[in-house]
């Protein structure tokens, strides 16, 4: 049986939210209660909690009771909504994050890519930074050494390896922290949202070499709110909601409950997302689905249909940029729209209304999708909500001949078919 490598045991972290208090003094506390004799004790000792002497309103659990086990060589994968918990548990475990209570046992070194340039000093040249990198690994120099230029060339920066990293781009960050983290052989890899930053190829390439660590008996523990990546890599996974563990095991099962909390797929409460980015100057409050084949709400493959947004804003908006994205639930993308690539101008005068999309037929084939919105106006971002709706597509007749594509593809598209002889 392999051998666990993290242990974690009822693990729990408290934050405190809102302003910071002054700090008060001995004497103060003493003089106040001298002051008021009779309220002075109460107020006193009713400021304070039970915990560290704050207000109980103001602290906030990120993590509560988390237990889990994890054996060398396996790759975790931590899924879950903003907020849920999974950056805090890897900067615990990371030791960057003291707990507030609970305990964790970590066999082995630990290679971190928590943020970009986590653990890069700004002035440092990218060489100098990657001996940095490995010292804090508790790596001997010459062991940086025989990985350098593996790691030179793995990120792409060797024109700019000798300019200090605060002249980089994010990306040329991004790839170079991880080329140093997945390089210098830690026995742990804790990655925290890597694909959020880097092109394609370098996602792909990121992928890849995770698979290659995890073949050579090291262990990842992967954060992303990319299912497909989590899907291809991790050998299980759990979800984490509101700061505890709501399902744990195989990885297919515990990322189709993560899509289950993500929206209902009969509600339009897109109004009361928390999760959104933006000024408010204009927000999407709610959606519905027309389609010519029923008269009840839903959307069939094949048919004329339309895709109804609801928004509230504060007029006058001008130069209205609005567009949907469309996502496999496991997040893949499908296509993309907007005003923009059809060349149509929106402004906007009136305090409500609906941006209705059209297609003469739904390409989307049968299944469950979500759909991304986003709005600005003037250049400037009014309101970003993912998976923001989820859609269930029915069963339709695109081609008019009762047959679909194989189940695994996304959407049917017309085309001709010809046979061409001499």
């Amino acid at each position: 049986m392999s051998e666990i490598v993290i242990k974690v045991e009822h693990l729990s972290k408290q934050y405190r939210i809102g302003a910071r208090e002054g700090y008060r003094t001995f004497r103060e506390t003493l003089v106040d209660a001298v002051k008021a004799p009779l309220q002075g004790l109460s107020t006193v000792f009713n400021r304070r909690s039970a915990v560290g002497g704050r207000s109980a309103s103001d602290l906030i659990w990120a993590l509560k009771d988390i237990s889990f086990d994890v054996k060398q060589g396996e790759v975790v994968g931590i899924i879950g909504r903003n907020g849920a918990g999974k950056s805090t548990l890897l900067k615990i475990l990371s030791r960057i994050t003291e707990p507030t209570e609970g305990r964790v046992e970590l066999r082995g070194r630990v290679g971190s890519l928590l943020e970009v340039g986590t653990g890069f000093h700004p002035e440092l040249t990218g060489h100098e930074n990657i001996y940095l990198y490995g010292a804090i690994l508790g790596m001997d120099r010459w062991e940086v050494t025989r990985k350098f230029d593996e790691i030179v060339a793995f990120a792409e920066l060797e024109k700019f390896i000798d300019t200090p990293v605060k002249k980089y781009s994010s990306g040329m960050y991004m790839r170079l922290a991880f080329a140093v983290a997945a390089h210098l052989e830690p026995e742990i890899l804790l990655v925290d949202e890597v694909l959020a930053v880097g092109d394609a190829a370098f996602q792909k390439k990121c992928l890849g070499k995770m698979g290659d660590v995890s073949k050579e008996g090291r262990t990842v523990l992967f954060v992303s709110h990319n299912m497909a990546a989590v899907e291809s890599l991790c050998n299980s996974a759990f979800l984490l909601h509101q700061g505890k563990i709501s399902a744990r095991g195989n990885t297919d099962y515990v990322i189709r409950n993560y899509m289950e909390t993500l929206t209902d797929p009969k509600s339009n409460s897109i109004a009361d997302r928390k999760d959104r980015l933006g000024d408010g100057r204009l927000r999407f409050v709610g959606f519905d689905v027309a389609s010519s084949f029923h008269s009840k709400q839903a959307a069939v493959c094949g048919t004329p249909s339309r895709l109804i947004l609801r928004y509230n804003c504060v007029p006058p908006l001008k130069n209205v940029h609005v567009s949907i994205g469309f996502y496999t639930v496991l997040g893949e993308g499908v296509f993309y729209i907007s005003n923009d690539l059809i060349g149509k101008t929106v402004e906007i005068s009136t305090s409500e209304g609906s941006f209705v999309l059209g297609f003469e037929k739904l390409p989307l084939l049968p299944g469950s999708y979500f759909i991304n919105l986003y709005c600005t106006a003037g250049g400037q971002l009014c309101d970003w909500v993912r998976n923001a709706i989820r859609l269930e597509v029915e069963d339709g007749n695109f081609f008019g001949t009762g047959k679909l594509p194989p189940k695994g593809w996304a959407i049917a598209v017309p085309f001709d078919f010809k046979v061409v002889t001499p």
